[in-house]
């Protein structure tokens, strides 16, 4: 469990402060960051992250180059470090469980945030004797239990990160700063070592003048930010433009098209019917022709077989009475020609259909095709 979703669920203190402290994940993956280092664009990752987007080198947030070769900045980001730390001893303080004192083992009931130890009842007794000149501030864990968070973290607010630099002088209280060195000193520094002197000032008034610098700073980028707002709010209204113009160009695009298509559909159906209507005239008159063309086939026919049973089985007598009647028909089929019967009926070509259909393609496509030579043959 991350040190963000610990303590009961129902606890309302545990819910709010969840939510007050999420500035702490990862800006990247929104995970609890081991070792979270500050870009140089101020955003903060996890190494997964930063390890992931190594071969990019950019900030996956904003796309900021990160400079440093590695893709691994070197700022550590020391404030959420610092207050992960913080948050995980204080949720240990709400769930109350193996709070020990961290001098002799036994139960711990005392917090010092100067020492950042849990301290039993008879060490508190022996720290407050020897280190409350120091203003060493130990509280009791059952007030601590029942305050917030962020009351929590506002008493452990200290000085005790700085250090002289003078290795000798390493337990001197700090209210010193050399502005020629740009270092804490202890007030033995100050008075001793001729280099700070008349160079140095009351640590809290430099660290007071840092925050109105950074504040200072922060206000003016606020007063730009109004001018970043104005331009991204132009830069994504033109984009929404752009987008409901594309929407409504699509839209009409389908529309058009179902109407054409529509259209050529009806067209479609109108040549069809045109077709139909031009094969049915033409297939009528066929029709007669080829009964007219059958029944002489099939007068011929009967004709060649008469002539033939005559030959084989007519007496002379039969031969002589039916003679002028066959002769006759016969001299009567042999007249007629085959282009008599169909010398005026012709295939249609459908031309007019086809005209159409190639009015409507160029319509539609603008383009010109050159058109089939289909002629027309005369059925025989």
């Amino acid at each position: 469990m991350t040190l963000l979703s610990q303590g009961s669920p129902g606890s309302l203190q545990t819910q709010a402060m969840e939510e007050e402290f999420q500035f702490l994940l990862c800006q990247g993956c929104q995970k609890e960051p081991r070792n979270p280092k500050l870009l140089s664009c101020l955003h903060t990752l996890c190494a997964d992250c930063l390890e992931e987007n190594k071969p990019v080198g950019q900030c996956p947030i904003c796309r900021a180059p990160i400079p440093q070769a590695s893709g691994i900045p070197d700022q550590d980001n020391l404030l959420f470090a610092n207050l992960q730390a913080k948050l995980s001893t204080y949720q240990k303080i709400v769930k109350g469980n193996d709070l020990v004192c961290d001098n002799c083992g036994q139960e711990g009931e005392f917090w010092c945030s100067d020492c950042e130890e849990f301290l039993c009842v008879k060490c508190f007794e022996t720290h407050q004797r020897y280190l409350k000149r120091e203003s060493h501030e130990a509280k009791a864990v059952r007030d601590l239990k029942v305050g917030s968070a962020r009351e929590f973290l506002g008493g452990s607010r200290k000085l005790s990160n700085l250090s002289c630099p003078n290795p000798t002088h390493a337990n001197q209280m700090l209210s010193i700063y050399c502005r020629e060195c740009q270092k804490p000193i202890c007030c033995i520094c100050a008075l001793l070592d001729s280099r700070h002197t008349g160079k140095h000032c009351d640590i809290k008034v430099e660290i007071q003048q840092r925050q109105q610098e950074l504040g200072s700073v922060s206000e003016e980028l606020k007063k730009k930010e109004e001018f970043f707002q104005d331009a991204y709010c132009n830069l994504k209204s033109k984009a929404d433009h752009l987008d409901q113009v594309r929407n409504e160009t699509q839209e009409l695009i389908r529309k058009r098209v179902e109407q054409m298509v529509q259209l050529i559909r009806e067209k479609e159906q109108e040549l069809l019917e045109m077709v139909e209507r031009q094969h049915h005239l033409g297939n009528e008159e066929l029709e007669g022709k080829l009964q007219q063309a059958e029944a002489v086939l099939k007068r011929m026919g009967a004709s060649k077989q008469l002539v033939e049973k005559m030959h084989l089985y007519a007496s002379d007598q039969e031969v002589m009475d039916m003679h002028p009647f066959i002769k006759g028909s016969l001299e009567e089929l042999r007249k007629l020609q085959p282009l008599a019967v169909g010398a005026s009926v012709q295939a249609g070509d459908f031309a007019e259909c086809k005209a159409k259909l190639q009015a409507l393609f160029e319509r539609v496509t603008g383009e010109r095709e050159a058109a089939p030579d289909n002629s027309s043959k005369e059925t025989r």
